[in-house]
């Protein structure tokens, strides 16, 4: 099943999941506009095919500790695929670094970080910098203030169903 082979069924039942990734099949195929057993097989086919990757709780961390979100831009010193490669290794695994987004342009790479505070932010950087991964330059962008971090795609403005 792929992007092109949705119908507006299908597009209905990803934008109900995502929105509440615990509703429950009743709810979902009253939401959908069918009936309990097809949309389940439906929802199931879409969790096959790779297009629903897993559900998650969006925990709203600041009601439970003060954070510092960082925006990194970071390029590096050389452009070889092994470059890139070396590079990427070493950042998935620091769980604070919680995106990375390779970029065409003047810049390589934008991270978003997450610490417990800027002092951390620095002391992971500095981590970084010392495992030779191939940074050149980095900017740090230090966000003051959330104004909207949704994680619900625009499914319907999206995919053109079938």
């Amino acid at each position: 099943m792929t992007a092109a082979r949705l119908d507006a069924i299908d597009i209905r039942i990803l934008d109900a999941i995502q929105r509440d990734g615990r509703i429950t099949k009743l709810a979902l195929a009253e939401a959908v506009g069918l009936s309990p057993t097809p949309c389940w097989m439906r929802l199931r086919k879409l969790e096959k095919a790779g297009i629903v990757s897993g559900y998650h709780a969006k925990v709203a961390i600041r009601s439970i500790a003060p954070v510092a979100t960082v925006m990194m831009e970071v390029t590096l010193a050389n452009h070889r695929q092994a470059d890139f490669d070396r590079f990427e290794k070493a950042i998935r695994d620091i769980p604070e670094i919680i995106a990375c987004w390779s970029l065409g342009g003047g810049v390589d790479y934008i991270l978003k970080v997450m610490t417990r505070d800027i002092d951390a932010y620095q002391r992971l950087v500095d981590s970084l910098l010392e495992r030779e991964i191939g940074i050149d330059r980095y900017f740090t962008y230090i966000v003051t203030k959330t104004v909207k971090d949704d994680i619900v795609l625009p499914i319907g403005a999206l995919v053109q169903p079938i």
